[in-house]
């Protein structure tokens, strides 16, 4: 007997990149087909801030939130609605996970306060480090106490949701991954990312990478992000 097919993963992307971003790199959702090597009916796109619906209970199996070049504080009405609608999968349960823009949505979303982060700027290679929490974390397991990722966000998870347990910090960060409940995920830096994207968005802005840090090694690793990322789309 053969089983059913997976319905469709929603890659919901939150806005539009810039126009030499996107002329370089594609749009967001672009990264994330890449990364997880899609082929059309295992993903649906959908645009809240071009109108699109959201989708409803059943109709995918889970969902991606994608990061953005809007502010979540901007409380634009397509990003309102994008909130109302997460609360509405969490409490029904579809796997979600949040990306940069997606995973300060989800917190802002589910009870936590998201800002400008006092810090400043975080952006390039930079070292990811996981909590007690985030050691013992299914999803997690097996990934080294400390790895690299790309980051690029000026605003940040202030203080997180009551519920959630804070997975993962960076020197800049204390809110890199966050664990909402079984199915619901999300991180501040971008799995799906690779150095070229990375440097198309340092181009267009103009910046340079933080530094990462005294004694910090985090280009020496694997894949680690990307492996994580895999991982949440591959689970049953």
């Amino acid at each position: 007997m053969t089983s059913p097919a997976k319905a469709p993963l929603a890659i919901i992307q939150l806005g539009e990149p810039p126009a030499a971003i996107a002329a370089r790199q594609g749009q967001q959702h672009n990264w994330f087909i890449r990364a997880l090597a899609l082929n059309a009916r295992d993903y649906r796109l959908i645009r809240p801030d071009l109108g699109d619906p959201l989708p409803e209970g059943g109709t995918v199996s889970g969902a991606i939130l994608t990061g953005s070049w809007a502010m979540v504080t901007d409380r634009a009405g397509w990003s309102e609605g994008a909130a109302a609608w997460v609360r509405t999968a969490f409490s029904q349960e579809l796997p979600l996970f949040g990306v940069c823009y997606g995973h300060q949505l989800m917190a802002h979303a589910l009870g936590g306060e998201v800002g400008d982060n006092p810090r400043g700027w975080e952006g390039g290679r930079q070292g990811i480090d996981l909590l007690p929490d985030g050691l013992a974390d299914p999803l997690l397991a097996g990934l080294p106490a400390r790895f690299g990722a790309w980051l690029s966000h000026r605003q940040t998870v202030l203080c997180p949701p009551p519920q959630a347990r804070v997975l993962a910090t960076s020197r800049l960060d204390d809110c890199q991954i966050l664990r909402y409940g079984p199915q619901a995920f999300s991180v501040q830096f971008h799995p799906e990312f690779t150095a070229a994207v990375m440097d198309a968005c340092l181009r267009a802005s103009g910046r340079t990478a933080t530094p990462a840090g005294p004694g910090a090694r985090p280009d020496n690793d694997a894949e680690w992000p990307l492996a994580l990322l895999r991982r949440f789309y591959q689970q049953p």
